[in-house]
This record gives structure tokens, C-alpha cells and sequence, in this order.
């Protein structure tokens, strides 16, 4: 898990586990009793939490075991000391593997170990009981998760992880009204958690279904989070996790934003085709392109515009730029034969609507316009003849 109090929450699910948590004032019972597990000192035989396997021989480690790498128990953990920072560590590492029932006694360990050296620091405890709280979630316990983010909100007001996780267990239990606050805070402190929001408009319309117009009069009172604490959390330097996630959350709404705004233009572009109105459709049209240039369907649209506007040499261009992208589209062969008949080109036009029907020999519009273009090709050279001086 890394630092479990940084990382994203985890979701409400999973298997509950049959053993307990550990021994100790912190110890939490889970899946109702069970033998308490012995408590291991670190190095002998137990390697976070697993029994090694020991030659048949007298206890020794075999020598093609490979070598497990523990350097993550010695990183920096807050104001813990190093034996409190080692069952912190491999808690975060136990949660990050999955093995969420290992990490939560080893985050009771590290809380009783806080109660019995006498440290109280609020950040330390608050991000302890916030990673166990997020164990209880992940193993379905979601009343004990409730539980210890409330400790962790009392050790550090409005922190975001245990708000987040608490409304989670809530909604769990189907305490909609109580997540919905909590969804709410989360919100003030950072408008950009987008699972807040979801749930915030899930749990929104559930409540309206439920009760009605007046569903808000039932709501318990949502705390206002003081302008300072917004502050600090702006200012608060982010992981590279969280940075990460917040530009791909920042791209994703873009494309979602781009697309939207693609489909309303071509929509109105299309219904203004049908009105006529095709100064304004060409218009919107171009619009269209400048989000998604490489639209063949949008060339083939304009051309149409372009051609009851009488601007024959730009339908062309949108013609000749459909048929880059696709170049069997009957539409752009056949709009293009119009644009070179509006340009007296007889002969290009002539081979677009071949062109359209040797692809679609059915298509009786290019039939007739083929007839009109050969007999303005015929008529074309017989005034070219007839114009030319006798030598």
C-alpha cells in the first residue's frame, strides 16, 4: 500500500477473514472470534506475517530460498519510532499484496505500540487508524471501518482518506443520509474527487425516489469546512500517484467535454441542412472539424453546403479530402462530380459518376446525372469545335 493514508481508498467488499486481528487494546475481532494469533518477534522463522520454509534438517533456511527484500520496513514513517515505523511499513506493503487481514494486525500493533510508548501525535495515529479502517473496508467489516475513521477525524479533522472511506462503510450499511454528508465534505476539501461526485448524485437520486422533493429537510447537518483547511489541502504538495491520476482524470473529462460538444454541432449542423439553412450548417460543420479533423462523414456534409451555396471548388476539396480517408465513399465520388459539373468540368464529373457506379451500379441519381453530364460534355466540344479558327 505504500503509505496506505496517501494511496486511493479501497471499496466496500470482500471476504471477511475467520482469525482475529492481534492481541493488544487495539485488537479488533473479525468474522466473529477465532484463535488468537501468537505474536511473532520480526526474524524468527516469520517473514512479514508468513512462516518460512525450513529444511527438513534442523530449522535451517534452505540456501536456494531467494532472498526477500525488507528494505521497505526501514523507510521514514512520520514521527514513529523505527519498531512502530517497521509494523506501519509492512503493514502498507501487506495491503498493497492484498493480504488486508495480515496489514490490519499489523496497524493494531503499531496503535497499541503508540498507546504503550506514550506518543500521541495526531497525524501518525490518525493515518494508522485511517490504513486500518481501510483494511476493515476492504474485508467487509464496514461497522469497524466507521469506527476507527471516526478516531482518525477526531485526530485530524476533515482528513480526506478517512471522510472518503467512512461514507463508503455508510452507504455499505445503506446509511445513505450519513454517506451523503460525508460525500459533501469530501467535496468542499477537494472538488475533484470524482467518486464523490458519483455518489453524491447515486445517493441524490436514491433519496429523491425514497422521500421525495423534500429529501433534503432529512438530511443530518453538513459541517462547513473552514477556508483554512481548504487552503492546506490546495497547497499540499501531491504524490506522483495522485498527480498522475488527476491528469488522466483531467484528459478523460476533456475527451468527454470535446465529444459532447461534437455531438450537439453535428447534430445542429445536420438540422439545419433539413431547414435549408446551409450558410449556418456549413458553419457548423466546420466547427465539427476543428475537433475531429480526420471525420470523413463531416467532409461529405459540408460538400453539400458548399454545393447549394454555389462555392464548387471548396465542395471539391471537401471531396477530395472524404475520399483520403475513404476512398470507395460513394457520397464524396458523387458530390465531387456535382462540384466539377458546377465547374464545367464535364469530363471529371463524367468519371466520378462512373466512378460512383461501378461501385453502386443502383444508385439512380449518378444513372441521370451521368446522362446530363455526357450530353454538357458532348454540347462543351461541339462549341469547342466550333469556336476553333480553320487553318
Amino acid at each position: 500500500m505504500g503509505n496506505a493514508q496517501d494511496k486511493p481508498p479501497g471499496s466496500g467488499g470482500g471476504g471477511g477473514r475467520s482469525d482475529q486481528a492481534a492481541a493488544g487494546s487495539g485488537t479488533r475481532s473479525r468474522g466473529g472470534g477465532g484463535a488468537e494469533k501468537p505474536h511473532r518477534a520480526p526474524g524468527k522463522g516469520v517473514v512479514n506475517g508468513s512462516q518460512r520454509e525450513n529444511s527438513p534438517a534442523g530449522g535451517q533456511q534452505r540456501q536456494d530460498s531467494p532472498a526477500v527484500d525488507t528494505s521497505y520496513l526501514d523507510a521514514p514513517a512520520g514521527a514513529l519510532p523505527p519498531h512502530l515505523a517497521r509494523l506501519k511499513n509492512a503493514g502498507n506493503h501487506l495491503f498493497k499484496n492484498g493480504q488486508f487481514g495480515d496489514a490490519l494486525e499489523k496497524y493494531t500493533q503499531a496503535i497499541d505500540g503508540c498507546a504503550e510508548a506514550g506518543i500521541d501525535s495526531p497525524e501518525d495515529l490518525g493515518i494508522l487508524y485511517s490504513n486500518r479502517a481501510a483494511c476493515f473496508l476492504k474485508d467487509g467489516n464496514s461497522t469497524e471501518c466507521i469506527q476507527d475513521c471516526t478516531k482518525a477525524l477526531e485526530l485530524q479533522p476533515y482528513a480526506l482518506k478517512p471522510l472518503l472511506r467512512r461514507a463508503m462503510a455508510y452507504e455499505t450499511l445503506e446509511r445513505y443520509k450519513k454517506a451523503y454528508v460525508d460525500y459533501k465534505t469530501v467535496l468542499q476539501v477537494d472538488t475533484g474527487v470524482q467518486s464523490a461526485r458519483d455518489s453524491v448524485h447515486r445517493i441524490t437520486k436514491m433519496l429523491i425516489d425514497e422521500e421525495g422533493p423534500q429529501w433534503r429537510e432529512n438530511l443530518p447537518e453538513i459541517p462547513t469546512v473552514p477556508l483554512s483547511v481548504q487552503l492546506e489541502h490546495r497547497d499540499k504538495p501531491v504524490s506522483a500517484e495522485v498527480a498522475q491520476a488527476r491528469a488522466a482524470r483531467a484528459v478523460q473529462d476533456e475527451a468527454t467535454k470535446k465529444e459532447a460538444r461534437f455531438t450537439l454541432l453535428k447534430r445542429e449542423g445536420n438540422d439545419l441542412v433539413k431547414k435549408g439553412t446551409f450558410q449556418k450548417a456549413m458553419e457548423k460543420y466546420t466547427e465539427c472539424l476543428a475537433l475531429k479533423p480526420e471525420e470523413c462523414a463531416l467532409y461529405t456534409n459540408r460538400s453539400i453546403c458548399f454545393l447549394k451555396l454555389n462555392r464548387f471548388e471548396e465542395a471539391k476539396q471537401d471531396c477530395d479530402s472524404a475520399l483520403q480517408l475513404e476512398p470507395g465513399n460513394k457520397k464524396a465520388f458523387y458530390r465531387r462530380a456535382l462540384a466539377y459539373k458546377g465547374l464545367q468540368d464535364y469530363l471529371s464529373a463524367s468519371s466520378d459518376l462512373q466512378e460512383v457506379l461501378q461501385l453502386d451500379p443502383n444508385v439512380r441519381e449518378a444513372e441521370l446525372e451521368l446522362e446530363e453530364v455526357t450530353g454538357l460534355l458532348r454540347q462543351s466540344l461541339m462549341d469547342s469545335t466550333a469556336h476553333t479558327p480553320r487553318v
